[in-house]
């Protein structure tokens, strides 16, 4: 497969739904060899579960089936992909192609798993749609890229999103996790300001797709969350395996992960006489591939070296599965059997492809040894030739820097020309204080120089075609490698790193329960905390028996940025991160909704109110009991009496299914929900004081001044009733909120009856 470049996607997607409302995905990654298969039925009639996979996976190309009108109205894929994927490149396919039952014989065939260990069967019967849109997509992978995927190579997962806490697409925006809002207004030094910046300072492309991955999409397993987290632990405690694990990872090519293609696919016809460019560029990213490999595997011997005494369980795995996995010494071996000792992966092009001619050791096949002279001596040529220009033009200063694209070039600083340049030298391009040209020789030289090395690739990939069909035996060896150095690189470069460059212990490593509180003390805004020192940090406590919190305050009051900080926690914790804050325990959140902003949508012929109320339909058609949902100004956008009913009504709706709720309100009204709050609530009149700094006349800000004090007069007296006779029912709350917390605690069995005996003594003096 050919190197697709750096960060760009190498996701390839393949969708169909049917007229259930139910829609499969094949998403196959092409630098990972891996396929992610996912089925579920889609409850918005805007696709939002469909845009939020989309939004991950981040594809370069999605396949369809031909376009046809979708069920009750919705907008169905193929259009859905018009609309807001018109940049990716669409491929509509027969819907022939899509072939549940070719899909299912494609992938038991192709995975390195068993059928078994995936619940194939099972799987097959209630999930034909995605099986369906994995035929279509390997289809066309085979088809468009000219390969046969290997057997048993594939790394397959069924449900991979729904093992992941799912945050919608509008979430993602709504908490800055990718992309800050408003990035276009604020120019792009601000997308410092989104989660993901913060925490990329990963070395390697995988490392980066990996903490994106996770950043969209954290985990739900405690085990594995516990698992990191101990890890870090380990890190924060053990400076010297915490710097020599950095210093090891910097040895591995940050393209490691890439490597994994040239094994995972095969061509469809290996032939000895091969010629084009194409063929050409194809056998140099092969060689490329196998240097590449051979740097990885020369550095293992170091990372076994570090992690030898590792004592936490991911580390020691790592160490068990891969360190001491005799594999890769064998491939290594059978590497050095071909490969000379002294190649190495560079990054200098010209330095690269010398690398690349004499990978293969001298004196195993003829014609590529005398490919090699040609090579030598065209380049020899042609530094020659630029000894012989310095001197007859009196050009010290000239310089022959090369690039893939177009070889060898002259650069010389623009000072060094006296008048006109010599008439030998054409495509003259001013290039910032320099000159680039080049000469009729030098592009003679180079079409030599070029057709030489293309014929040493060629013949390297002859001389290494055994090589690789050994290598292709142990795939899977390849692919933990992959996923192992990803991981690393997530966790110490940037977890480890994050943590370690703020002051001791403002990170601290969050708790997990079952079915106890979210319970955060001084959390802070982990985005926020890096722009302003003075940042207050803040609490949050959520429990079954006070699942829902009401957020008041004027504008500006900073209601906005408390419901971003607690999400942007749970994601870190749940990524296996430790949070800014003093403590946190947390219960797992499968789901994260966010009803944020209000701002009309002229796409979708939406006014504010109806945007508003998309959203939270959303919402409600999906919520669960673990969801984590997150309102924020709900109801404002219509009248006041339509708007307060609305909010209690969703508050009633959202309490009853036990979801922990953080709901932010301008509507006082709503706090008869929970009649009394802790900490200060009401700052009198901060609407009128922003109003005046604003500029509204004097006049209109009097009168103003007036009607808010009527108002207050009658609402004192009202709240003053409501609080004699709701305090009986307030004490009552505020036991069985504190049993319910008692009921979930992990304390001994003395410290339980000593808090039972405070709680019954605070109830009977009235100090609750």
């Amino acid at each position: 497969m050919e190197d697709d470049g750096g960060e760009r996607s190498s996701i390839v997607v393949g969708l169909i739904e049917n007229r259930a409302k139910e829609v499969g995905v094949a998403a196959f990654d092409l630098r990972l060899a891996s396929l992610h298969l996912s089925q579920y039925i889609e409850t918005s009639s805007s696709y939002q579960n469909t845009k939020t996979l989309l939004q991950f996976y981040d594809p370069m190309v999605i396949i369809v089936s031909p376009n046809k009108l979708a069920p009750d109205g919705m907008v169905g894929v193929s259009e859905l992909v018009d609309r807001f994927y018109a940049t990716v490149k669409k491929v509509v396919m027969a819907r022939g192609c899509f072939d549940d039952t070719k899909g299912a014989v494609l992938i038991k065939n192709l995975s390195a798993k068993e059928p078994s260990a995936l619940g194939l069967d099972t799987y097959y019967k209630q999930y034909y749609l995605c099986l369906a849109a994995a035929a279509a997509t390997i289809k066309w992978i085979e088809a468009e890229k000219g390969v046969i995927v290997t057997n048993h190579s594939l790394v397959v997962t069924f449900n991979g999103s729904f093992a992941h806490m799912n945050i919608d697409a509008t979430s993602v925006q709504n908490l800055e996790i990718i992309e800050p809002l408003h990035s276009t207004l604020w120019g792009t030094s601000n997308k410092k300001r989104s989660l993901l910046n913060m925490f990329k300072t990963t070395k390697t492309v995988g490392g980066s797709r990996l903490l994106r991955a996770n950043l969209l999409q954290p985990l739900k397993d405690i085990e594995t969350i516990n698992a990191r987290l101990d890890c870090l632990d380990e890190l924060m405690s053990n400076e010297q395996l915490f710097f020599g694990l950095a210093q090891v990872l910097r040895k591995f090519p940050k393209e490691s992960d890439r490597v994994l293609c040239h094994f995972c696919f095969k061509p469809k016809k290996i032939t000895n006489k091969v010629v084009g460019v194409d063929c050409a560029r194809k056998s140099q990213v092969l060689v490329s591939s196998i240097i590449l490999l051979k740097t990885a595997l020369d550095a293992l011997p170091l990372l076994s070296k570090v992690l030898k005494d590792a004592k936490c369980f991911l580390l020691a795995n790592v160490y068990q599965s891969v360190c001491e996995n005799e594999k890769y010494a064998a491939i290594r071996k059978r590497i050095g059997e071909v490969i000379d000792e002294d190649v190495l992966h560079a990054r200098v092009s010209f330095v690269a492809r010398t690398q690349q001619c004499f990978a293969v050791k001298a004196g195993i096949d003829g014609l590529l040894d005398i490919a090699r002279r040609s090579f030598c001596d065209t380049s020899e040529a042609i530094h020659n030739l630029a000894n012989k220009y310095r001197e007859d033009f009196k050009l010290p200063n000239l310089k022959l820097p090369f690039n893939n694209r177009q070889g060898f070039y002259f650069s010389m600083p623009h000072k060094d020309i006296q008048g006109k340049l010599p008439s030998q030298f054409i495509q003259v391009l001013k290039h910032g204080n320099n000159i680039h040209c080049s000469t009729l020789e030098l592009a003679s030289l180079n079409v030599r120089n070029k057709s030489a090395a293309a014929e040493c690739y060629l013949r390297t990939e002859v001389c290494l075609e055994e090589l690789v069909d050994a290598i292709r035996e142990d795939v899977s060896a390849l692919t933990l490698l992959a996923e192992v150095l990803c991981l690393l690189d997530m966790i110490v470069n940037s977890f480890a790193h994050a943590i370690s460059t703020k002051p001791a212990d403002r990170y601290t490593r969050p708790e997990f329960t079952d079915n106890g509180p979210l319970a955060i003390d001084a959390g802070r805004h982990p985005i926020l905390e890096t722009i302003h020192n003075d940042f207050v940090p803040n609490n949050i406590f959520l429990s079954e028996a006070s699942n829902m919190v009401l957020i008041m305050g004027p504008n500006m009051s900073g209601k906005s940025t408390y419901l971003q900080q607690v999400c942007l926690i749970v994601i870190l914790a749940q990524m296996g991160c430790y949070v800014p804050a003093r403590f946190a325990t947390l219960r797992v959140v499968d789901r994260i909704f966010t009803r944020m902003g209000a701002v009309d949508n002229l796409e979708s012929n939406s006014s504010t109110f109806m945007t508003e109320m998309k959203e939270t339909a959303f919402i409600m058609q999906n919520v669960s009991q673990r969801s984590l949902v997150i309102m924020d100004e709900l109801g404002r956008a219509t009248s006041s009496s339509d708007g307060f009913a609305i909010a209690w009504s969703c508050c009633e709706h959202l309490l009853s299914l036990k979801a922990y709720t953080i709901f932010a309100t301008h509507m006082e009204n709503l706090s008869e929900l929970f009649q009394l709050k802790d900490g200060p609530r009401h700052v009198p009149h901060y609407g009128l004081l922003l109003a005046e700094v604003a500029g509204l006349p004097s006049s209109v800000m009097e009168t103003a001044r007036n009607i808010t004090s009527r108002i207050t007069e009658k609402e004192v007296k009202r709240m003053e009733v409501n609080c004699l006779q709701y305090h009986p029912v307030q004490m009552a709350y505020h036991v069985v909120q504190r049993l319910i917390c008692l009921k979930y605690s992990s304390q001994d069995e003395d410290s339980i009856r000593e808090a039972l005996h405070n709680l019954k003594e605070s109830y009977i003096h009235g100090m609750l």
